[in-house]
């Protein structure tokens, strides 16, 4: 009596644990390895009509699964088809997985070596940035001297205007204050373009790199002279 029990409560917890595994299925990943294994083991072409009829009893695939599941591997390249008159033929061999694997490792060793090249030149124009800021200390002067410079001839424009109707000879000065003004802005900006012709021919540099990496106005002239 004890012993019948027994094996109806095993019986029991049996059918329970087949009922939850059937209801969990297969992943997709798992179902793409069966059919494979399906193809190596059988190692010959089938329709697909043979492999819904194959895969459900051999693999454990459900038979509306076995044409995605076959395509996908088809698009992986790991399953080979051809139509032949009304026919489209399904075939797989090791050999072939063996091959797709080592191109795909192939093109990915290809995607890194690319990227080692690029991160390369990027950090070799870095550092050829640096030493030209390095060699070129004098910059910070210069440019401070040439903002100053078109501050004041901003502030001697503004005095003009308001001193140009009501005393000529102090507007005379005034214009002669400014003309020297201008000649020494436009010195300094000679100075300026002659430090980046110089760090352009010293250490290769592009002259839009020189502007970013100096702190220069991209729109840098000439001071036109007041009339």
């Amino acid at each position: 009596m004890l012993a019948g029990l027994l094996f109806l409560a095993l019986q029991l917890k049996v059918n329970k644990d087949n009922t939850m595994s059937k209801k969990k299925g297969l992943s997709i990943e798992e179902k793409k390895q069966r059919m494979l294994q399906l193809f190596y083991e059988k190692k010959d072409f089938f329709q697909l009509k043979e492999l819904e009829k194959l895969a459900p009893k051999e693999k454990g695939i459900i038979v509306q699964s076995v044409k995605d599941v076959v395509q996908n591997l088809v698009d992986d390249g790991l399953v080979d088809s051809e139509k032949i008159g009304t026919s489209i033929y399904f075939w797989a061999f090791p050999s072939k997985a063996t091959h797709t694997k080592k191109r795909k490792l192939e093109e990915i060793e290809e995607k890194i070596d690319t990227s080692n090249k690029i991160l390369k030149k990027c950090e070799q124009t870095l550092e050829d940035a640096k030493v030209g800021r390095d060699e070129c200390s004098e910059r910070d002067d210069v440019l401070k001297t040439n903002k100053e410079l078109l501050k004041e001839n901003e502030t001697l424009l503004s005095e003009i205007k308001a001193y140009k109707d009501s005393d000529p000879e102090a507007f005379e000065q005034m214009k002669k204050d400014i003309k020297s003004t201008i000649d020494l802005g436009n010195k300094q900006t000679d100075n300026i373009f002659a430090f980046i012709s110089w760090c352009k021919s010293k250490f290769g540099m592009e002259e839009e790199t020189l502007y970013k990496q100096f702190e220069i106005p991209q729109d840098l002239d000439y001071l036109e002279e007041y009339k």
